[in-house]
């Protein structure tokens, strides 16, 4: 079945305690439509930052209860498409991102979408690549801003998230509550400034649960790679627990010892920065699948 969710029903904080406004079947096909991450509130160059409500970030549409999901599920999001809107916003400023501290004031650029570039300026168009910055479930207990990434998923502007992507998430409370939003018509890793280039769209999406498969982080999968999300107070704290992931992941499905896994992953592996200017800071551990395969590992 294929179901459509407006931009009208969305949310800032992840919480079980949010009341769904859809319910699904594993299997099911869902469009959202999103707002971009300032809930639409900069149209155009003569906006005025002082009326923008920075109360208003980073809206994820849903949440979507997912029948049949439970702690210690896993729900599945396969990525089938991203259509983003027109024109995109970038925004930085004094104490925003990893250079804020040089710049007095607030900044925000307009940036027009084509069909297959973002607009720098006059001298620099970037290639189109759609991708999704917030995408979680709900915590077991308490609630989760949605501009903060964790074992939930939530605000991991990872590049990986785009179309033909599945993004495996762990499910923590009853239904799941599966939410997303925050595209990107382009961002580079690391989103240095504190914003990609925000845009509305469109993302359809079909879920599936996956039961008995315990992972304590999200994880991405697709064509090429295999990839661990681990988000931790520091990068140093980011990657270590990526890998650490990884490790374990194949460890438990293949006859690999800890220590040639470690060295596999050291000259076969890849391990990148996400994001870095969100209050946890996201970094990754990818692993070709073609290697994987030689060891006939099998995620589920």
């Amino acid at each position: 079945m294929h179901h459509f969710i407006s931009s009208e029903n969305h949310i800032f904080k992840f919480s079980a305690g949010q009341p769904p406004v859809l319910k699904v079947s594993s299997g099911d096909t869902i469009t959202f439509e999103t707002m971009d991450c300032f809930s639409d509130q900069i149209q155009g160059p003569d906006d005025r930052l002082e009326e923008v409500s920075f109360d208003r970030v980073n809206p994820a549409t849903g949440p979507v209860y997912v029948e049949g999901a439970e702690k210690g599920d896993v729900l599945k999001v396969k990525i089938n498409r991203i259509e983003v809107g027109r024109q995109a916003v970038m925004l930085t400023g004094k104490d925003l991102g990893v250079l804020g501290a040089r710049l007095e004031g607030m900044h925000f650029k307009i940036l027009p979408v084509e069909k297959e570039y973002v607009v720098f300026d006059e001298k620099t168009k970037l290639p189109l690549n759609p991708m999704v910055g917030v995408i979680g479930v709900a915590p077991e207990s308490g609630e989760i801003s949605c501009g903060t990434p964790d074992a939930h998923g939530g605000n991991m502007d990872t590049t990986l998230i785009r179309e033909g992507a599945e993004v495996l998430l762990p499910v923590r409370a009853e239904g799941a509550l599966l939410a997303l939003g925050d595209l990107h018509a382009a961002m580079g890793d690391g989103e240095v400034c504190v914003s990609g280039a925000e845009v509305p769209g469109k993302v359809e999406v079909t879920v599936t649960l996956v039961k008995g498969l315990a992972i304590p982080t999200p994880l991405v999968l697709n064509d090429r790679i295999l990839a661990v999300i681990f988000s931790n107070e520091t990068l140093d704290q980011a990657v270590d627990g990526a890998v650490e992931v990884m490790v374990e992941l194949i460890k438990n499905r293949t006859e690999l010892p800890r220590e040639e896994i470690i060295m596999l992953l050291s000259v076969g592996g890849q391990v990148a920065i996400s994001q870095v200017v969100d209050p946890l800071k996201t970094a990754r551990c990818e692993l070709p699948l073609r290697i994987l395969e030689n060891y006939n590992f099998k995620l589920y």
